[in-house]
C-alpha cells in the first residue's frame, strides 16, 4: 500500500522553490497564493476533523475542493471573481504536486479540470471629461495636502497606473523636464515607461518642493499626512474624498463607485476615444494582452457612434440602409444625451 503524501512536506518547495525561483512570482502573488492554500487547509481540517499537519494530498480530493469553493462564495460571501482567484492558486499547487509525485497525476488532473465559475459581466465605471475636471477642481491647492492630492490625481489619470504602481514609484524613476516620464513596474515585474503631461510634471514638481518625509531616506514619491509612504488604502481615501467633493459640482459622479481603479478605467476609455490604437493603449496600461483592454472599447456610446458614422458599406450609395440615414445618427446622439441626463438625475 502506498504511503500517504503529507501536505506539510511540499509547502517549502512550492512557495520558495517553485513559485519564487522557477515561476518567478512576485512577493504579493506568493502571499495571495499562501492565503488561498491556508484557507483550503483550514477548511479541510474542519471538514475532515484532522489537524492541519496531518492532512495528506489524498485528503484534498475533488469533493473537498468543490466544497471549499462553494464555502468561499456562499459561506464567506466572496464574489465569483475571488472564488476563481482562490481556485487558480489551488490549481497551481496541484500542478506542482503533479511534477513532484507522478503517481498523483490522476488526482491532480481531476482537480485542475474543475471548470471556473462564470460570473456576471459588469460594466466598469469611468469618469468622462466633465467629471474628471470636477474632480481636479475639488482639490484645494492651499490646503495642507492639496499639492500632493493634485499631483496624485493627475499622475493616476495621466499614466493609468494601478494603485500599487503609484504607491511603489520612487522619486528616482521620475524625469521632470521637457521630456517628462516615469518608469513603472507592473504585474509580473514588467517594466514600462509612461510620458507625463507638462501639467503633471508641474504638479509633481510643486508637490516635491513641499514634500517632507519623516524618514530622510524615504524615496517613494507619494507620502501620507504623517510623512510616511502612502498605502493603497490611503490612495483610495484620497480618490474617494475628491470624488465626494466633486459630486457637489457634478451630480453624475454620485451614480458611480469611484476608486483608484476608476481613474485607470478613465485613462483607458479616454485614450481609446481619442482614436489611439487598442494595442498601444494595452501597452500603455501594462496589460498582458489586448484581451484585457477590449472591455474598455465596449463601454463608450461616443466610440460606438463614431464607429457607425465612419462605416462605409459595400453597396450603392443611393440604396442607403436604414441605419446609415442621418436620422439614425441623430437618434444615437439623442440616446447618448438621454443617458447623460439619466446619470445626472
Amino acid at each position: 500500500m502506498n504511503k500517504p503524501h503529507l501536505i506539510a512536506h511540499y509547502m517549502d518547495g512550492f512557495f520558495h522553490q517553485y513559485l519564487g525561483v522557477i515561476r518567478g512570482r512576485s512577493d504579493k502573488t506568493i502571499l495571495a497564493y499562501r492565503d488561498a492554500i491556508k484557507l483550503l487547509l483550514c477548511f479541510a481540517s474542519d471538514r475532515l476533523r484532522r489537524e492541519v499537519d496531518e492532512l495528506t494530498i489524498e485528503d484534498l480530493d475533488e469533493k473537498v475542493v468543490l466544497a471549499f469553493l462553494d464555502h468561499i462564495e456562499k459561506g464567506r460571501k466572496c464574489s465569483v471573481r475571488t472564488r476563481n482567484a482562490r481556485f487558480a492558486a489551488i490549481c497551481t499547487f496541484f500542478k506542482f504536486i503533479g511534477r513532484e509525485e507522478p503517481v498523483l497525476l490522476p488526482q491532480c488532473h481531476r482537480i485542475r479540470t474543475i471548470p471556473r465559475k462564470r460570473g456576471k459581466d459588469r460594466m466598469v465605471d469611468y469618469l468622462d471629461e466633465k467629471e474628471i475636471q470636477a474632480v481636479m477642481n475639488s482639490i484645494n491647492p492651499t490646503s495642507r495636502t492639496g499639492a500632493r492630492d493634485k499631483a496624485l490625481m493627475l499622475f493616476l489619470f495621466n499614466t493609468g497606473a494601478r494603485v500599487q504602481e503609484a504607491v511603489d514609484v520612487p522619486i528616482d524613476h521620475l524625469r521632470l523636464d521637457t521630456q517628462g516620464h516615469v518608469k513603472l513596474f507592473g504585474k509580473g515585474r514588467k517594466e514600462r515607461v509612461c510620458l507625463l503631461w507638462p501639467e503633471t510634471v508641474n504638479a509633481v514638481s510643486a508637490y516635491l518642493a513641499r514634500r517632507s518625509a519623516q524618514n530622510p531616506t524615504e524615496r517613494r514619491l507619494f507620502l501620507n499626512a504623517n510623512g510616511e509612504s502612502i498605502t493603497r488604502f490611503g490612495v483610495r481615501h484620497i480618490v474617494q474624498k475628491c470624488a465626494t467633493l466633486a459630486s457637489q459640482e457634478c451630480a453624475s459622479i454620485r451614480k458611480k463607485k469611484v476608486g483608484p481603479h476608476t481613474m485607470r478605467h478613465s485613462t483607458a476609455v479616454h485614450m481609446l476615444e481619442a482614436g489611439n490604437d487598442i494595442n498601444m493603449v494595452s501597452q500603455w496600461l501594462g496589460h498582458a494582452g489586448i484581451g484585457s483592454t477590449h472591455p474598455y472599447a465596449e463601454i463608450s456610446l461616443e466610440m460606438k457612434r463614431r464607429m457607425l458614422d465612419r462605416c462605409s458599406p459595400p453597396i450603392n450609395k443611393k440604396a442607403r440602409r436604414e441605419w446609415q440615414k442621418p436620422r439614425t445618427i441623430q437618434w444615437l446622439d439623442a440616446l447618448s444625451h438621454r443617458a447623460e441626463l439619466c446619470a445626472v438625475k
